[in-house]
């Protein structure tokens, strides 16, 4: 919807109102229905302060408390749609059933005022799309394919079993970083009881020695300081922060970007990210492909479903290359995401006539190497997590005793 200030004349007197249509002509024609008197002209503007800070409390509330559907919920949805329609029930029954049966209360909603859209004459693409940050990428591409492809219930199906490979996936990633997360979790607290009982006790006998303090107690005694004046307010930043990137990355294009583009760079997590994307992407396109989808339209599709927007855009030049006659080999060579063992199985697979197999394996390789660092994701961080343990008791030792050594130092001259 756009905002639209419409300049009217009535009784010899220039008014002015504020409308929301949808574009001039209908601002035009609800100006003639609202207002008095002759509508003179009516140009686009920007949405009125208070509108806008509805529209971000109503942002927020569905970046922050709004209800997830969980994936489970969602996977057993889609194959209870898939079974259905292959069985020959109409797409308006099978989503009533699911209404009927599923108990996430998000998910029932969803489906609920999807059957209504369908009464009333959309697509099931189109219904679902209204709910695209719920249900997902995936979701919808895979529908949409099922509609053009006039093959509805394979196209669930196989939704489901792509939808299961990403739950796993998560929940492996999770599951690893579960022991990194305790220890951290477990040295912020023991740091902080120190910084809050310990060290203050101290501070009280560092007072009376009149003397320049060793610089790792000036660093001890500066972040006790913190803590203890100002904890509450670093507590609420650090969940302030943590809240406005999460609001933002949902709600702001350009911030998504950067972020996007910066993660990929972050140790560890940058290729946890590129390799399932990558496997994510490579899986889809090889379903599309096996089921005898245009290379290109196969890759319109496996694109949408890619998150990362700095990667989106890189696949997304392939499909472009390969519409102006490209193969599809150099076209992946362009974008620099793929090692040369993997673009040489692409080509062998456009040679041979076999590649949806190629991109099975391809596929294949991503895979490992994301099973390959979440598994080993302990071994990746715990040098890290012992440097920073190290550093710490280290600083706590330094900053307690170096004091008292040079207190003993001058009693003994």
């Amino acid at each position: 919807m756009k905002y639209f200030e419409v300049t009217y004349m009535f009784k010899g007197r220039k008014g002015s109102k504020t409308m929301k249509a949808q574009n001039r002509m209908d601002a035009l024609s609800m100006a003639k229905l609202r207002l008095p008197g002759i509508i003179i002209k009516i140009i686009e503007t920007s949405a009125p302060v208070e509108d806008r800070f509805n529209e971000f409390k109503k942002q927020l509330f569905n970046t922050l408390l709004k209800p997830k559907v969980k994936i489970d919920s969602l996977i057993s949805s889609i194959r209870q749609l898939g079974v259905m329609t292959n069985a020959g029930i109409s797409i308006h029954d099978s989503v009533r059933e699911v209404v009927k049966s599923t108990e996430d209360k998000r998910l029932k909603a969803i489906f609920n005022n999807i059957d209504d859209a369908l009464n009333s004459g959309q697509s099931l693409t189109e219904a679902l799309n209204v709910y695209r940050n719920d249900v997902g990428d995936v979701t919808i591409a895979m529908i949409e394919l099922g509609e053009n492809t006039g093959n509805m219930s394979e196209s669930l199906l196989k939704l489901a079993v792509i939808l299961e490979e990403i739950r796993d996936n998560r929940k492996k990633f999770k599951s690893a970083l579960r022991y990194p997360m305790i220890v951290l979790i477990a040295i912020s607290i023991a740091f902080t009881i120190l910084m809050v009982y310990v060290v203050p006790k101290f501070k009280a006998i560092f007072a009376n020695f009149h003397t320049v303090l060793p610089l790792p107690t000036r660093i001890l005694l500066y972040l006790e300081n913190i803590i203890h004046n100002y904890g509450w307010y670093l507590l609420i930043f650090i969940i302030g922060s943590i809240a406005t990137i999460k609001f933002l990355y949902v709600n702001n294009v350009e911030f998504k970007k950067g972020f996007d583009k910066y993660i990929l760079k972050v140790y560890l997590f940058g290729k946890i990210i590129f390799n399932a994307t990558m496997y994510r992407f490579t899986m889809i396109f090889t379903q599309l492909i096996a089921a005898g989808i245009p290379i290109a339209d196969a890759l319109d599709t496996a694109v949408l479903t890619i998150d990362n927007t700095t990667l989106k855009d890189k696949l997304a030049a392939v499909t472009t290359s390969v519409q102006r006659g490209m193969s599809l080999s150099d076209a992946l060579k362009d974008t620099g995401l793929f090692q040369g063992m993997l673009l040489q199985m692409v080509s062998a697979g456009e040679r041979s006539g076999t590649l949806d197999t190629m991109l099975e394996k391809v596929s294949d390789y991503f895979k490992m190497r994301f099973d390959e660092i979440v598994d080993n994701i302990s071994s990746y961080i715990e040098p890290i997590l012992i440097g920073f343990i190290a550093v710490m008791v280290l600083m706590m030792a330094l900053g307690i005793f170096l004091p008292m050594w040079d207190l003993a130092s001058a009693v003994k001259h």
